[in-house]
């Protein structure tokens, strides 16, 4: 078996660049280091540094097995923490994974909510790009956008939060600034502001429901995310249709409004490992997830006249893409 301690120092090594500068960094010599990844190299078989001009650097097979270490370091930590809770009688530990536009609307108050009820809860909040998480990583609990009808995973049972309809976001002085609602063709003459930059899935559904209104948006502008895209149309420079819940929080000098015929929707589930589904701590945020998302998201911005877009035939996408 490979010796812990001794791959630590060849990750040390390999992110220092050297192996006076990880001596530096151990508080070791570099003598020691240099025993540490000679033992390693004899244990391996294989050759992990070579020397090149006056120094040493690692080989190709060096740089590999440090990447692996990583993985394992960090998976090291998570059951350290983990038998720390156990010896100090702490609740235990949750992680929640969540996307950009619930992160201000809900998380702030779902962590001190939490908290409130479990001071020793080890709580980790992480932002994910993808809906289901990262490959080999696993978190207790995340959010998700999905198709309407979706029911979780092998691991992980989904609890739909809210359906999140889509607005229209225009300057204060725009021509619709006072409507009470926009049919989605009347914004075909329009300069648009792009808010997601990814190219996700809930890029693509707004894009559907605008084919579905016989028109392709007009980009003028292409934003990374939704607050920069509110800034341009703050400026002046366009307009943007985003999900209500990245509207909750608008700049003084725009508008929302909201989308008609059709109505973009996205739908939003709580994804609950079933390992952890039967923990007062994960039980808990998903009421409070619950509780939140009935009450936090913009009501009067949903239109029920119209059938939104997520009942047409278009095929919907299992819950691997962005969501913003």
């Amino acid at each position: 078996m490979l010796d812990l301690h001794r791959l630590r120092v060849l990750r040390a090594v390999v992110a220092s660049g050297s192996v006076n500068a990880a001596a530096a960094n151990l508080g070791y010599t570099p003598s020691a280091i240099s025993q540490q990844m000679a033992a390693l190299q004899r244990e391996t078989g294989l050759t992990l540094l070579a020397r090149s001009g006056r120094g040493i650097e690692p080989t190709a097979a060096g740089l590999a097995l440090a990447r692996q270490v990583d993985g394992v370091l960090a998976r090291l930590g998570e059951v350290e923490a983990f038998v720390g809770d156990l010896r100090d009688g702490r609740t235990g530990a949750l992680s929640i994974a969540y996307f950009a536009s619930v992160g201000a609307a809900w998380m702030p108050a779902v962590a001190r909510a939490l908290l409130d009820e479990f001071p020793q809860l080890r709580l980790t909040l992480e932002l994910h790009d993808d809906l289901v998480g990262d490959a080999g990583k696993r978190v207790d609990l995340q959010i998700v956008v999905a198709r309407r009808d979706f029911a979780g995973t092998r691991e992980a049972r989904a609890h739909h939060l809210v359906d999140d309809p889509y607005l229209v976001v225009v300057p204060n002085g725009h021509r619709l600034a006072g409507a009470a609602s926009v049919g989605l063709a009347e914004l075909s003459a329009e300069d648009w502001v792009d808010n997601d930059f990814a190219r996700g899935w809930c890029r693509r559904n707004l894009l559907e429901a605008c084919q579905a209104a016989g028109f392709d948006p007009r980009f003028r502008v292409e934003a990374h995310d939704y607050p920069t895209a509110l800034a341009f149309v703050d400026a002046g420079i366009g307009i943007t249709v985003l999900p209500a819940l990245a509207a909750v929080r608008l700049p003084e000098g725009v508008t929302a409004v909201p989308v008609t015929s059709p109505t973009p929707l996205r739908s939003i589930f709580a994804l609950v490992q079933t390992s952890v589904a039967s923990a007062a701590p994960a039980q808990r945020a998903l009421e409070i997830l619950r509780s939140i998302s009935a009450t936090n998201l913009q009501m009067e911005f949903v239109d029920s006249a119209p059938a939104p877009v997520a009942d047409s035939n278009s095929e919907y996408p299992s819950p691997t893409e962005t969501a913003g």
